[in-house]
């Protein structure tokens, strides 16, 4: 075989960063994009850890509050990655380089989390976005450099970011309660950028509709990951120190809630609605409490293990609802974003209300049944809906072959 035809000689230290085709068949999420997923599983579970903790420890209010500015850090920095990589991954020497200190920047943030839940410090998480935005600026000014149709989209989002950045730094020194209101504001600016820097009247960037919904697929696998975590521990409590038939209820009933929001997750079909920034931009921004919500369920599924233990300050349920209220969110969510994505007759609103006033009356139940029923009930519910709704649709389906 000759030096030429191994694939790492054949591999290029520069590509030319141009745009993707928005088009190109059998678009997939390539091993770069998979291994910077695996960095923010840390940050995700150091966040969902925390809520645990203050959750159990009878502070819902302040950990609720703090974890959803944390997760917001998480998930903008990889909705930040992601959807530059779907218009502009070349895959050359230098696009893996920024990458890898970008994932690194995530490692950062992971470690600052503890402090902005303990005293709300956020000095090491801005350390870890200025580590991630100097690499994703540079990979900006590289695309308008080398994509001069969109050489004006691409200054924007370089600006914007690096704009917004040194305002985040200059957070750091403000007191509060100052910092409070400042960190709306730029987290309103955050979200701002892209829709700015699309429709500002240069050439929008060419993200891929089906890389993009299997970018987000994948991370909810990895948010579903936490879930299977609680899940994990309440089967580990139910065998250790003599057997317990309440942890083993709450074990089963965590599982048919993974599985459950796995299906509804993974009907598919939200690609083909994607078919603009508007709509994509919505879809994409609303999977924040998608994420946040089943990254809060295994945190709430680990309350509920604390109570079940007597070892929370916090009664049955409060454990229930910090399990029932995720749930509900992320189908209320998905709900919302797929009535801008699917056709009218494949939505149920009416089944989707049920299993939400379904859900909260199993956590009213807790404090008469217990927590390990009342989370069984839940997946119980759950899996009744998911069925139910496959089986309406079915019909629905032969109803439309037939007319």
């Amino acid at each position: 075989m000759s030096e030429t035809s191994s694939p790492v000689a054949r591999r290029p230290w520069h590509r030319l960063m141009g745009a993707r085709d928005p088009e190109q068949q059998h678009r997939a999420a390539t091993p770069l994009e998979l291994l910077f997923d695996l960095a923010f599983v840390v940050a995700i579970a150091r966040a969902a850890a925390e809520m645990h903790h203050t959750i159990a420890e009878n502070h819902a209010a302040q950990g609720i509050l703090t974890y959803l500015v944390v997760f917001f850090a998480i998930w903008w920095a990889w909705m930040n990655f992601t959807w530059f990589a779907s218009a502009y991954d070349c895959d050359d020497v230098l696009y893996r380089v920024l990458t890898i200190l970008q994932m690194a920047g995530v490692l950062v943030l992971a470690v600052g989390i503890p402090a902005v839940f303990r005293s709300f410090d956020i000095t090491i998480v801005v350390a870890g976005y200025v580590i991630m935005r100097v690499p994703l600026i540079i990979q900006w000014l590289r695309a308008a450099r080398e994509d001069p149709e969109r050489a004006s989209t691409c200054r924007t989002y370089a600006l914007g970011l690096t704009v917004v950045q040194v305002l985040w730094i200059a957070l750091v020194f403000v007191p509060m309660p100052w910092a409070a209101i400042g960190l709306v504001v730029l987290i309103a600016a955050e979200l701002a950028i892209p829709a700015y820097a699309e429709a500002r009247g240069g050439r929008p960037t060419t993200w891929h509709r089906e890389h993009i919904a299997e970018r987000y697929g994948l991370l909810t696998l990895i948010v579903l990951g936490e879930v299977i975590l609680g899940v994990t521990n309440a089967i580990a409590g139910a065998f250790e120190e003599g057997f317990s038939l309440s942890l083993l209820a709450l074990a089963i009933g965590g599982l048919l809630l993974v599985f459950g929001l796995w299906w509804t997750y993974f009907l598919g079909g939200d690609d083909a609605g994607l078919g603009n920034l508007r709509v994509a931009l919505t879809w994409g921004y609303g999977h924040y409490f998608v994420f946040g919500a089943i990254a809060a369920l295994g945190a709430g599924l680990e309350v509920a293990v604390d109570a079940e233990e007597h070892i929370a300050h916090i009664g049955a349920a409060g454990a229930a609802f910090s399990v029932a209220i995720p749930v509900a969110i992320v189908l209320v969510t998905l709900a919302s974003l797929r009535a801008l994505v699917w056709a009218r007759e494949t939505r149920n609103p009416v089944l989707i209300g049920l299993l939400v006033v379904l859900l909260l009356a199993c956590a009213a139940l807790a404090g008469v049944v217990g927590v390990g029923l009342a989370v069984l009930l839940m997946g119980l519910v759950l899996g009744a809906g998911v069925t139910t709704f496959l089986a309406i649709a079915a019909r629905r389906t032969e109803r439309t072959g037939a007319g």
